[in-house]
């Protein structure tokens, strides 16, 4: 068993000819820099294990509780009998045996996402996962079909994004990121570019809410202006919103895209990584867009990506879908009832956050160093006078004691160079402190010139 310093993978020291494989006859993504990022990440901070991290996108662990997951088992499992006339043999059958391949709580997640979120599609529309990242992956797969389609995404983006549209040898074309989340401008010019140059776009990726890594929000208006551009162009949304119930503050929620499609334009990716615990490994997807088939019968989107799925994952795990559906249940289906300690938390600790900045880097300082200040979410951008790539950071891990994400790894080009990503939501108000002091003798030690 690998030790927390152990890393993942050694270069070889024998001679060039002592292999069996070359890279090089490999699937090219294998050299793709963004496919190296999350072990990049997770090297460093198994090496540096005592540093304070700004780096881990991880959901707080203060809830977590092990007598809590026999309990939604229990519950679900009583759900079954009561709601739904199971008897004892088909709940052992539903839970330990090989599942329905679209999954087993699409009724309860349709329950939620009207709840919540005012989105009001048919159960048979969902489609259960493993994570987040097998309903991208599957979406990516479904909707594009020809070598010129292409993914849309803004730039920085979600590096999971990056990485899976890689894998499926389809390009992700980069616009431009504003105040409002994306530059509408930027993307109808991007969307001429792309046909000039005889490629189809055929998904826009987002993160509207609190995005990971900018933390920035869409705005009504450019919500609607979206919709309109997606069907002027003939492009889907994939809207994927894993942030969406932790805001800052208790202003009005802007509705999802999903929840002001009315032209089915909107493909919905949910998780419960954040809201429930990432080690269940469910997530969803919504695609409740009507597809012809060859003998021209009308089905769902949905039916034909769980094909797909049928023949990666064969089906998302009956106990952990149990697990999930327990908790929904014990709050009434409502996940903003169910995160409501965790928001708090992470409200906390933002708040912490911009204080501290405030206080180690105020405006006048000796030091030049920027930050925003998103609405919600975990995550906050520091713009430093210097550049911030991969060196710096174990060097800052390794000196300093303090860890923090480049923002390098975000774009697919040579964005964020000298940009950080900061994320506090598994820390402690005490480690927040201690971290931004870690950071600014890091910032010192590299506006001093010495290092």
């Amino acid at each position: 068993m690998l030790d927390e310093k152990t890393p993942l993978a050694s270069p070889t020291t024998d001679a060039a000819d002592n292999v069996d494989l070359r890279v090089q006859q490999l699937h090219s993504s294998l050299m793709d820099p963004a496919l190296n990022s999350m072990n990049f990440l997770n090297e460093v901070s198994g090496e540096f294990p005592q540093a304070v991290s700004f780096a881990a996108g991880r959901p707080t662990e203060e809830r977590y509780d092990l007598d809590a997951v026999h309990r939604y088992l229990r519950t679900f499992e009583d759900y079954l009998r009561r709601e739904q006339g199971a008897d004892a043999r088909q709940v052992r059958q539903m839970l330990m045996q090989y599942g329905r391949t679209k999954g087993i709580i699409h009724d309860l997640l349709a329950r939620n996402l009207r709840l919540d979120e005012g989105i009001d599609v048919d159960p048979e529309s969902i489609v259960v996962t493993v994570g987040c990242q097998e309903a991208m992956f599957l979406a990516i797969r479904a909707l594009c079909a020809d070598t010129g389609d292409i993914v849309l995404a803004p730039a920085p983006r979600y590096v999971g994004l990056s990485g899976a549209a890689r894998i499926l040898d389809r390009t992700v074309w980069p616009v431009k990121e504003n105040e409002s989340g994306i530059d509408l401008a930027d993307l109808t010019a991007q969307l001429e570019a792309a046909r000039a140059r005889g490629k189809r776009p055929r998904l826009l990726y987002l993160n509207p809410d609190f995005a990971n890594p900018s933390g920035t929000v869409l705005d009504l208006a450019t919500r609607r202006a979206l919709l309109d551009l997606a069907e002027k162009h003939d492009f889907f949304l994939l809207e994927d919103n894993p942030y969406r119930l932790f805001p800052a503050d208790d202003g009005p929620r802007v509705p999802t895209l999903k929840a002001l499609d009315t032209r089915r334009r909107v493909i919905y990716l949910g998780s419960f990584a954040k809201t429930c615990f990432p080690g269940a490994r469910v997530g969803f997807l919504v695609a409740d867009q009507r597809v012809s088939t060859a003998d021209s019968t009308v089905v769902l989107l949905a039916d034909e990506i769980s094909k797909l799925k049928s023949m990666v994952t064969i089906n998302t795990s009956p106990l952990t879908q149990a697990i999930v559906a327990g908790a929904l249940l014990e709050h009434g289906c409502s996940l903003l009832r169910a995160t409501e300690a965790d928001g708090a938390v992470y409200r906390r600790n933002m708040r912490l956050l911009s204080d501290g900045l405030l206080r180690h880097f105020p405006p006048g300082g000796p030091f030049d160093v920027r930050w925003n200040n998103p609405r919600g979410g975990f995550f906050t951008v520091v713009t430093m006078p210097f550049r911030t790539d991969d060196a710096l950071l174990e060097h800052s891990a390794r000196h300093h004691g303090v860890l923090w994400t480049p923002m390098t790894h975000f774009y697919g080009d040579n964005g964020g160079a000298r940009q950080m990503r900061l994320s506090v939501a598994v820390m402690t108000p005490q480690q927040i402190e201690t971290g931004l002091d870690r950071l600014r003798g890091l910032v010192a030690e590299c506006a001093a010139g010495t290092r």
